[in-house]
């Protein structure tokens, strides 16, 4: 089977943002506000 792509990129699948979800959810994120979080499936830092 093929790896499902959008653009040439991977898609993004549930399980690869439950742990950020899981995270935002927490108490350890309390300070965090006015974010952006890119679920792009690519490094975007060296994009």
């Amino acid at each position: 089977m093929r790896e499902a792509r959008y653009l040439g990129l991977p898609l993004v699948e549930p399980e690869d943002v439950a742990p950020l979800l899981v995270f935002l959810a927490s108490d350890a994120a309390r300070m965090v506000s006015g974010t952006v979080f890119a679920a792009t499936g690519v490094d975007s830092a060296n994009f």
